[in-house]
């Protein structure tokens, strides 16, 4: 028996050692942790349970069968993080670049398995050369099984994506279909084809940071959520974000302690700007009504038009989406409604409520927006707010217009609570505009033309760039002190905690994409 366990451990200890010392060396020169050392500051202390550590490769071709490490790239088991239950996947570079096999995907295949059938969430830290091409379609099979996993768990269990090296052509896509993408700035990088590629076929010469690097995905395309200094900032972050979610879709997102004390808000009366046309932050006000120091920003750098994130109100999780007046004006456009659509969604799959703080001039106009389908794109959000059935409040602090008005979380699309500030103008259009089309012929009679239409504009302005309009109607539920926000929205999602709704059974909607 003394041998059979020396013969044990010998295996173990060759595992881990992954592809030996010196491509371990070459790992950490580049400023790159090794796939273990990414789970032991991921997981809690002494959790990680590894499965597949002597799985091997099968491939006889080009001298494969001489060249074998036990694990085959990729390490792969479960753990948990702050006492939650976690599936991982840690991609290892230092064993042929991280590619991908036949069975480097089938040892990802059984743990995504795991982590669906027991209902909690998975996360794969890539850092891959790619599909190994010494086994042709076997590594092409392989990444569909995992894009065919992804998809099945989508809206299930929520997955987490950190790229921590190369992660380029068909490995892209398990990413892109996760819930959330994290990059590492300047050591990680992302592209379906390569500079190489782009050269030879475009003539484009570019680098892999600026063709796919962290910030360029941050901020040009949007394809990550977070970029991040290093892969320790990388890691916390995940750990971060899976604290404001559930294990599952059957499941709410754990709340923290809470001991309720003054909630009244007086700062809040004063943040707005006496002129409306004057922006401002929405941060601030997001900053003074949820708890403190709670607002998780996804997409930070990416149509910054609109803000998204997660924050805590009076300890319980919630997902924000807020028009920006101090980028664009808070204008909707392609981007910031396909990365608020995208957030909603999310959001909903997994009962996290929503707040919308709303102060939208209106749709972005011009000939880009609509060549490039703003109609589209615009639906998008609407029909991210229309299918959603979790708690969703709206409070607007100041304008409201056009379709923009109903697109954010109006009541007629089925919002539960919409709150209004004294400040909010709901109206179809701005007063100056309004007014040019309304009292064209006055206008244009009166001697001066100029004093008239500013006579006009306030006369718009009285009657309709107000609160009290609709909330006659009842498209608004209360007209509120901003110092109140936080007391009507904590009594209001309390409220709301065993909302049901029934929707009309379908196989799933048809999303406009």
């Amino acid at each position: 028996m003394d041998k059979k366990l020396d013969l044990l451990r010998l295996k173990r200890q060759e595992a881990m050692q992954g592809g030996g010392p010196v491509r371990i060396e070459s790992q950490h020169k580049k400023g790159k942790l090794t796939a273990r050392e990414r789970l032991h500051f991921l997981l809690d202390e002494g959790s990680f349970q590894e499965i597949g550590m002597l799985v091997t490769h099968r491939s006889i071709d080009f001298g494969m069968e001489k060249e074998k490490y036990p694990g085959d790239g990729v390490v792969t088991g479960y753990g948990t993080i702050n006492g939650r239950l976690t599936y991982v996947f840690s991609q290892d570079f230092t064993v042929f670049g991280g590619s991908l096999s036949e069975t480097h995907a089938e040892k990802i295949c059984k743990i995504m398995d795991l982590a669906l059938k027991n209902g909690a969430p998975l996360i794969g830290l890539n850092d891959s050369g790619g599909a190994r091409i010494q086994e042709g379609v076997v590594s092409l099979g392989g990444y569909a099984d995992i894009f065919y996993r992804n998809t099945m768990a989508s809206g299930v269990i929520p997955q987490i994506s950190a790229i921590m090296g190369p992660c380029a052509g068909g490995a892209v896509y398990s990413p892109a279909i996760t819930d959330f993408i994290l990059m590492v700035e300047h050591t990680s990088y992302m592209f379906v084809t390569g500079p190489n590629v782009v050269k030879t076929v475009t003539h484009e010469v570019v680098t892999s940071e600026e063709l796919g690097g962290a910030n360029t995905h941050a901020s040009k395309s949007g394809v990550t959520h977070f970029a991040c200094a290093n892969e320790i900032a990388a890691i916390q972050h995940i750990k971060s974000l899976l604290s404001y979610m559930p294990q599952n879709c059957e499941d709410k997102a754990p709340p923290l302690p809470y001991e309720s004390g003054d909630e009244l808000r007086p700062e809040l009366n004063t943040l707005l700007p006496s002129v409306a046309s004057t922006p401002y932050d929405i941060r601030e006000i997001i900053d003074h009504i949820i708890d403190k120091d709670s607002f998780l920003e996804v997409h930070k750098d990416f149509a910054e038009n609109i803000v998204v994130g997660f924050a805590r109100l009076a300890g319980r999780s919630i997902g924000i989406v807020a028009n920006q007046p101090a980028f664009l004006a808070g204008v909707l456009d392609i981007n910031s409604s396909t990365k608020a659509a995208r957030f909603v969604r999310f959001c909903d799959c997994f009962n996290i409520p929503l707040l919308v703080f709303e102060d939208v001039p209106g749709f972005l106009p011009g000939t880009d927006q609509e060549w490039n389908a703003i109609i589209t794109n615009g639906a998008k959000l609407l029909y991210a707010f229309c299918e959603a059935t979790v708690p969703r409040i709206t409070v607007i602090t100041r304008k409201a217009y056009g379709g923009a008005y109903d697109v954010m979380n109006s009541k007629h699309i089925g919002a539960d609570m919409n709150f209004a500030w004294p400040s909010a103008e709901i109206a179809v259009m701005g007063a100056k505009g309004a007014a040019e089309i309304i009292f064209k012929r006055e206008i244009s009679k009166a001697e001066d033309h100029e004093a008239k239409w500013l006579e006009m504009e306030q006369l718009y302005s009285d009657t309709f760039a107000n609160p009290y309009r609709a909330a006659e109607r009842g498209f608004i539920d209360e007209v509120i002190e901003p110092a109140e926000t936080r007391i009507k929205l904590i009594a209001a999602f309390k409220m709301l905690e065993n909302k049901v709704v029934n929707n009309p059974r379908k196989k799933h909607g048809n999303i406009p994409l």
